[in-house]
């Protein structure tokens, strides 16, 4: 057989039989999955090329387990706004989606306790704001400027067969915060959305058995100085340097 023979070659399901279109081959360690089965697997499930024909025929059929649980099941509360906790406290159960039709989407019932841990994490990112000068080009604030996004996500640990973890994000949209002419990173806590998301983030730690995490302790206040390269004011870096431009300031 030639090569571009062994390319085009038509592959079949290992799980289901049916044929395999062009694009729709999805490789498991010792044989192929068609789309169509892989869409039944787990959503929190990330080892699929990692597994074997046997190792998914097993997993299919703790997922069609699944959808007698997920019949079961009698949400008391509910946490999110897009992604859902929702639990059941009679059966000390939960799971977690999106989906509006649950039986459908059958997603993962879990006991509480399989809860090995949960926490609350804040991701950043920032562009930079500019302006136009007299020319007409883009040119910087002084101090800079950014535009920060926040996100508050929530990565729930758990001891389950198919899947460790369950991480997904308490704001649908980041929160957005740009900075004043100080340049000064924004404190999100001042922000109503973030606020809100990350007491919702606590509301599922409770809900799941976790204790409240720690107040961190303030960071004690820095003075500003100016910069003697940009000129901006900053309060300096754990090496002693601008935080907007990175030159070293005067000790």
């Amino acid at each position: 057989m030639g090569l571009l023979d062994k390319i085009f070659k038509k592959k079949v399901c290992d799980i289901c039989g049916e044929e395999i279109g062009l694009l729709g081959n999805r490789k498991l360690e010792d044989g192929n999955l068609c789309k169509a089965c892989a869409a039944k697997l787990s959503p929190w499930f990330s080892e699929r090329r990692e597994s074997t024909v046997e190792e998914i025929r097993q997993q299919l059929e703790y997922r069609e387990e699944n959808k007698e649980l997920v019949a079961a099941f009698h949400t008391t509360k509910t946490f999110g706004v897009g992604t859902k906790v929702l639990i059941d406290e009679e059966q000390k159960k939960f799971m977690v989606t999106s989906a509006r039709n649950i039986g459908e989407a059958n997603p993962d019932v879990l006991d509480i306790s399989m809860v090995t841990g949960c926490r609350i994490d804040s991701q950043k990112n920032r562009t930079e704001i500019t302006r136009k000068d007299e020319e007409g080009k883009s040119v910087s604030f002084n101090p800079k400027r950014y535009t920060y996004r926040f996100n508050v996500l929530v990565i729930i640990n758990v001891n389950h067969p198919y899947f460790d973890e369950m991480k997904f994000t308490l704001t649908p949209s980041p929160v957005t915060i740009e900075t004043g002419p100080s340049g000064r990173e924004p404190d999100p806590m001042k922000d109503q959305d973030y606020r809100e998301a990350i007491e919702m983030g606590e509301q599922i730690r409770a809900a799941l058995g976790q204790a409240p995490e720690p107040e961190p302790e303030p960071a004690e206040a820095s003075a500003e100085v100016k910069c003697p390269w940009c000129g901006a004011m900053t309060v300096p870096t754990e090496k002693g340097t601008c935080a907007f431009c990175g030159g070293e300031l005067e000790r």
